[in-house]
């Protein structure tokens, strides 16, 4: 039977009108049992639309209700406690051992664990994920040869209730979270690097010490490109292993030229990760003679209102933007620290 034919709430046939129940029942018993919504939908003016504010509202105290009962689980169930604390412990020895994270699921599940990945990898805990019928088709091949974290941590996230996506997404958050703070002094800090537009990477921006020299990365402290063959010029793959184990995810290719953290986002979509880096193009690897020097001394806001007043003119524009590494002078009149000038000055106030 065509649905469309259900929809139309007849059918025709020999010209006569049979209603659809009975020729339903015609055709297929089991149509006399129709799926049918939950009592309290029926008590619902469906015509009003203070019904559907009911129904929103019945719809988050579930949600509510949901959550709370996570909540106590967790706060007072001891088994629960432990399943929780060992996952931590196992993906943390995990990632300590550069170990990945594999996440796999199908459905609204699925999309809650890619979540997670997403979250996770925010938080510089490697992460993938794995779709089942995908791993049928080849993507096994992304798990290593060592499966029995992975396995050990199912069993134990298994036991939480996840009767909705709700319960199921706060209780990864959670556990993405502590992990962040078991594997990182600041979490936050490694959020930013990671996520520098989003609202999140904005809010550690303003959580920062108010002084330039205070959020500058020292100079000295940025590792400088390694060549992995001898006699050849730095390429961009060189680059960006140096960056991921840079703890700013600044890099240098010498004492007086930086690469800085969006700029290795940047290269990192290169085809050519062979390319030298010497052949970039311009405003990728920036020369110390146009770093633009801001005093330690000065607040982060008196930094953004410069910027912003001399953005005012077209000449401003033309070395105030996107890109721009701010060079931080210290004390002895020297430039010790770096800044990116996003880190002070939102994307949409740098558009031209």
């Amino acid at each position: 039977m065509e649905e469309s034919s259900i929809n139309s709430g007849q059918h025709r046939s020999t010209g006569s009108t049979i209603p659809v129940s009975t020729y339903a029942q015609q055709q297929d018993p089991l149509l006399r049992f129709p799926p049918t919504p939950p009592d309290f939908l029926d008590t619902l003016d469906k015509e009003n639309d203070s019904g559907a504010l009911q129904l929103a509202l019945h719809v988050i105290e579930t949600e509510r209700d949901a959550l709370t009962n996570l909540y106590e689980l967790y706060r007072s169930d001891p088994v629960a406690q432990d399943c929780f604390r060992q996952a931590v412990k196992c993906i943390a020895k995990a990632s300590l051992r550069n170990g990945r994270v594999i996440v796999s699921g199908v459905g609204k599940s699925g999309k809650i664990g890619q979540k997670f990945v997403a979250t996770l990898n925010s938080f510089s805990i490697r992460s993938s994920f794995l779709h089942p019928i995908e791993a049928m088709h080849g993507d096994l091949g992304m798990i290593g040869p060592v499966g029995d974290p992975s396995t050990q941590l199912y069993e134990r996230i298994a036991d939480a209730p996840t009767s909705s996506t709700t319960t199921a997404l706060a209780l990864t958050d959670a556990l993405a979270l502590a992990l962040a703070r078991r594997l990182h002094t600041n979490p936050m800090a490694v959020f930013h690097k990671h996520h520098p537009g989003g609202a999140i990477g904005a809010s550690a921006v303003l959580a920062k010490p108010q002084l330039m020299g205070h959020i500058a990365v020292q100079v000295r402290n940025v590792p400088i490109v390694a060549n992995r063959l001898a006699n050849a010029d730095a390429t961009v793959l060189d680059a960006i292993l140096t960056a991921a184990s840079s703890a700013s995810g600044w890099v240098r290719l010498s004492p007086e030229t930086i690469i800085a953290p969006r700029n290795i986002q940047r290269i990192g979509r290169q085809l050519d990760l062979n390319q030298p880096l010497h052949l970039l193009e311009n405003g990728i690897v920036v020369e110390k003679g146009d770093w633009i020097s801001i005093d330690a001394a000065s607040s982060v806001q008196e930094a953004r209102d410069w910027i912003l007043q001399m953005r005012q003119s077209e000449r401003g524009k033309t070395f105030l933007k996107k890109g721009t590494v701010l060079g931080i002078v210290d004390a002895q009149q020297l430039v010790s620290g770096v800044v990116e000038i996003e880190e002070i000055v939102s994307d949409g106030e740098l558009r031209e």
